[in-house]
């Protein structure tokens, strides 16, 4: 069972709004403590909560959301749920461009009975390592670039010297996902030592084990590989330990094409058999 944290951030579905999918009956809990009150979900429920985020990225509303998931083995009605909703995106011209992408992918993958992509998870042992640091509460996730440029500019005239692995990092602080307001850490890792500047900290990164996953592309593959992560966890004997984090070998720094994109997806875990 995940703890509500945990399953916020796989989801990346704010804590708040599940709590409102809970009152609105659409993604109860697979059990709530009598004596807490915490709510606690299966791994099975990761797909309905993904398929959740997906249909509500499209424009459709929670009471259509709930009617789609219900015939979800019905294909005729959920093509039908979706050639509606393609339409009336079209008449939205410019802004509805990305919901007529998501929808026209979605149907396709439904009449070719595509099946979601397989992703290999590893369990690393990650050493200890120091790095140059950048910890800030910024808008959203997306803004995540003002770290990095915080940190190339202060450390520009420092000659830093990175080690063999030179990791460039996120880590993500906060309990659960958020939708704005997000406390986010970027690190780069180097060798030697070097004065902290205003807002770079230099620090040493404790060793950790974690479980991972490597993709390629867009960063909205993410929740997927989450997927992989929490199934593999759940049937193999581990349990979350520490707040996720990404390392990214190729990122915008190096390439304008999101395609080329290779971003690995890591938690900290413990063995607990």
């Amino acid at each position: 069972m995940l703890k509500i944290g945990d399953f916020s951030k796989l989801t990346q579905i704010s804590i708040r709004m599940l709590r409102y999918y809970d009152e609105f009956g659409l993604l109860k809990p697979a059990s709530v403590d009598e004596f807490t009150g915490y709510r606690y979900y299966s791994v099975n429920q990761l797909a309905v909560a993904n398929k959740i985020s997906s249909l509500k990225a499209m424009g459709f509303s929670l009471a259509e959301i709930a009617k789609i998931i219900s015939q979800h083995e019905n294909k005729a009605a959920v093509l039908e749920f979706l050639e509606t909703r393609r339409i009336e995106a079209l008449s939205q011209l410019e802004d509805a461009k990305r919901r007529i992408t998501l929808i026209e992918t979605a149907a396709e993958r439904i009449r070719k009975d595509e099946k979601t992509m397989e992703y290999s998870v590893a369990i690393k042992d990650f050493p200890q390592m120091y790095a140059a640091s950048v910890r800030k509460v910024i808008p959203t996730y997306n803004d995540e670039g003002m770290l990095w440029q915080i940190l190339m500019e202060e450390t520009k005239d420092m000659n830093l010297q990175f080690d063999a692995s030179c990791l460039s990092m996120a880590v993500f602080h906060d309990d659960g996902f958020k939708e704005e307001n997000v406390d986010v850490e970027i690190m780069m890792t180097v060798k030697g030592k070097y004065s902290d500047t205003e807002n770079v900290k230099f620090k040493t990164i404790e060793p950790c084990k974690a479980a991972t996953v490597i993709f390629k592309g867009i960063y909205n593959e993410i929740s997927e590989a989450n997927n992989a992560i929490a199934a593999y966890i759940n049937d193999n004997g581990y349990e979350f330990k520490g707040t996720m984090f990404n390392i990214y070998h190729v990122s915008p720094a190096q390439t304008n094409n999101p395609d080329e994109y290779v971003t690995e997806v890591c938690w900290p875990v413990k063995e607990v058999r």
